[in-house]
């Protein structure tokens, strides 16, 4: 009797999908394809785009399911790339009226990049312990837009935008524009005053040595505007880690690929150089089916302006990746294909009407060890739950977890800047919460009679 491992690998070849299978695409040609311009002029809006661009491939019912989240519960707007929609149903071609319904429903990209109202839980849609600021950044905002929740590290939000809108998104309180579930905040400074006072901020600060340049996507900031801010963090001498947050590099690689972009990274990576700093960048992959042929280009062109590292930075989505198998694939097809060196998977985090997205620590914990012993170890990614509070933590760090009510216990060792006099800072508990769903009858029952 022959055994065989649990993940069996097999190296995939990478391949960009047919995007003239969709009706509005027919005509579109390669060199339209890898335009920028294009790209941003024609990504999808709003359902009739949709509509426009799929035709009668997609019944109207999907139409309307996918209009009725927007109207009721979606915290993101409508807003996918050309190359993000190319990869949703990749292996079908077909005329057949409604053919790609089935596919679109089932499909992980479509379900995280373009949620139907569908999709959502009518017992929990949320947890009610959920907020739309659910890691409370902006709470440790030191200055606007810059959040100091670790000893010697920040993030640096420069734009309140995205290339693209993932329907998970953390920052839903903050990224694209008010939707009918979900009021945004908006930035009170011009970008100027605001960068200013982040790298005053910075000056001041010399136990801060890493910064992650986010916002929204690195990619939504004029490069210009870009360029002189990370000049300006590489005269800090302090500063040994930067860190650019874009997912763009997955939805949108015509980006990186643009050649004034390209001679930018090249100097910005010089002076990193010559002053001893690591320069990385960092995405947000989800499914192995976004890694194309665009995207390996894209990293390698990164590569070789001299960037140390790109990294990727998902999130453990049900019905999207929550398998072994799943994440092994997205990440043998990173590494293999396109250079991008698995780093972290977190657990969605506990924002309004994403119940149907979360999993349990359990689950977490039990996927993390599932995936040892595939990857080389520098390649391997840890699972993280992000709590509220505390900050990243392997999934396996839990003080206490009560699997009944679906509550784990949670420490830390040390202060944010909000906890700077509490002297119980380091010797009290925070907690995360399970999926409701997920739990036991009588978890479940607890939670009916103690949510109010």
């Amino acid at each position: 009797m022959t055994s065989t491992q649990p993940y069996i690998y097999r190296r995939q070849s990478l391949v960009e999908p047919d995007w003239q299978r969709f009706p509005g695409w027919r005509d579109v040609t390669g060199r339209d394809w890898l335009s920028l311009t294009w790209q941003r002029r024609n990504s999808v809006r709003t359902v009739r785009q949709l509509q426009e661009l799929c035709g009668d491939l997609l019944h109207n019912d999907f139409y309307a399911d996918l209009q009725s989240d927007q109207e009721l519960r979606a915290t993101m707007p409508l807003l996918i790339t050309p190359q993000m929609i190319n990869t949703i149903a990749p292996t079908m071609v077909t005329q057949k009226p409604g053919g790609l319904t089935d596919d679109f429903y089932s499909d992980p990209v479509r379900k995280y990049m373009m949620p139907a109202f569908s999709d959502r839980r009518t017992d929990w849609p949320s947890h009610p312990k959920s907020a739309s600021d659910s890691l409370h950044e902006r709470e440790m905002w030191t200055t606007e837009g810059l959040t100091h929740r670790y000893p010697t590290k920040v993030l640096a939000e420069l734009v309140s935008s995205c290339t693209q809108y993932c329907g998970h998104c953390t920052r839903m309180d903050l990224v694209g524009t008010t939707t009918a579930s979900t009021a945004k905040i908006k930035f009170s400074l011009s970008p100027s005053r605001r960068f200013t006072r982040i790298l005053d901020y910075l000056r001041d600060n010399k136990e801060i040595r890493d910064v992650v340049v986010s916002g929204g996507d690195v990619a939504n900031v004029p490069w210009q505007q870009l360029e002189s801010f990370l000049n300006a963090l590489l005269e800090i001498e302090s500063i040994r880690d930067i860190r650019l947050a874009s997912k763009a590099l997955i939805g949108l690689p015509q980006f990186w690929m643009k050649e004034d972009v390209k001679s930018g990274m090249e100097r910005v990576v010089r002076t990193a150089d010559l002053r001893g700093v690591q320069l990385a960048v960092h995405t947000h992959t989800n499914s192995a089916q976004s890694i194309t042929p665009s995207v390996a280009n894209a990293v390698r062109a990164l590569l070789n302006t001299g960037v140390r590292n790109v990294r990727n930075q998902g999130v453990i989505l049900r019905g999207v990746n929550d398998s072994a198998n799943e994440l092994l694939d997205l990440c043998f097809a990173m590494l293999d294909g396109a250079l991008i060196v698995p780093y972290y998977f977190y657990m969605c985090d506990m924002i309004p009407s994403s119940e149907h997205w979360r999993v349990s620590l359990a689950k977490a914990q039990e996927l993390q060890e599932q995936i040892m012993g595939y990857l080389p170890g520098f390649a391997t990614p840890r699972l993280v739950c992000d709590v509220p509070y505390v900050g990243k933590k392997w999934v396996h760090q839990e003080v206490k977890y009560d699997r009944i009510r679906g509550i784990s216990y949670w420490s830390k060792n040390y202060r944010t800047p909000l906890e700077l006099e509490d002297e119980h800072a380091l010797s009290r508990t925070f907690c995360y919460y399970d999926p409701i769903d997920s739990l036991p009858p009588e978890g479940q029952q607890w939670w009916r009679e103690n949510s109010n």
